[in-house]
């Protein structure tokens, strides 16, 4: 790999693994809009086979907006071991790893989930975008959803 090439792999890595932080940022804040800035216009948001696919950014901002005004009362989420792939030069993939804890209007105990972001994303003249986000677990205690995607183990 030439030099210029691996300057530019390193700034949009870094670009991209500030998406994924300000996705969990903007979540925990209660920020819909912020958060929704983050995707493509015609981005998929698969949160698990109990959840509707979300298809375009109208669909995501609503889902968000509503799971934070009448599900969450608050919410922390931790990424880390961020593994960024470049597909082209004007798109790549990640996984990351996540944990997130809940607390529900409800009253119900709250939620921990141990999971994976897995991402796809487009470089547009604004930066980088999410095209696509699948959430996949590795093990929940308390979480308001009984199924997810598992996040595959041999």
């Amino acid at each position: 790999m030439d030099a210029d090439l691996a300057l530019r792999h390193l700034v949009d890595r870094e670009a991209i693994a500030a998406v994924i932080r300000a996705y969990c940022y903007h979540f925990d804040r209660n920020e819909p809009d912020a958060l929704v800035a983050l995707f493509a216009p015609e981005a998929v948001v698969d949160y698990g086979p109990e959840a509707a696919l979300l298809t375009g950014t109208e669909a995501i901002r609503a889902a968000v907006a509503t799971g934070l005004e009448r599900t969450f009362a608050a919410t922390s989420h931790h990424v880390s071991n961020i593994e960024i792939r470049f597909n082209s030069a004007d798109t790549a993939s990640s996984i990351s790893y996540l944990y997130a804890w809940h607390r529900y209007h409800s009253g119900a105990p709250d939620g921990e989930l141990w999971a994976q972001y897995h991402h796809e994303f487009a470089r547009v003249p604004e930066g980088w975008k999410i095209t696509r986000l699948t959430l996949k677990a590795a093990g929940m205690k308390d979480f308001h959803r009984s199924r997810m995607h598992p996040i595959g183990r041999r």
